[in-house]
């Protein structure tokens, strides 16, 4: 029912930046929890940011200091702003929804790759 549709992404040099977004349609109907995982072919989905129903945030060791979750201006939007982009952060990205007891739920997915 709910569908959550991500945007953004691409593919950019070393030291660039881009920002994703995640975007609940047609909304959540409870407090949830917003998390962004990624993976690379071959290898685990991991952590690598998140943000609670009162906006506390936190970051994978990886990504610290490089990245930002932040609300969207759009309602019921979030985005990553990702900066000083590494070869190593290439992967596919996911918005993941986790509300209280709503439901949870992913996003299809952008893919992100960065050159050296």
């Amino acid at each position: 029912q709910v569908q959550l549709v991500q945007s953004g992404g691409g593919s950019v040099q070393a030291g660039g930046s881009l920002r994703l977004s995640c975007a609940a349609s047609p909304y959540i109907d409870c407090r949830y929890d917003i998390s962004w995982y990624r993976q690379a072919p071959g290898k685990e989905r991991e952590f690598v940011s998140g943000m609670d129903s009162v906006g506390s945030t936190r970051y994978a060791d990886s990504v610290k200091g490089r990245f930002t979750i932040s609300q969207g201006n759009a309602k019921n939007t979030v985005s990553l702003q990702m900066t000083s982009l590494k070869p190593e952060d290439t992967a596919m990205y996911y918005c993941k929804v986790v509300g209280s007891w709503c439901g949870s739920y992913w996003g299809q997915g952008s893919q992100v790759t960065v050159s050296s």
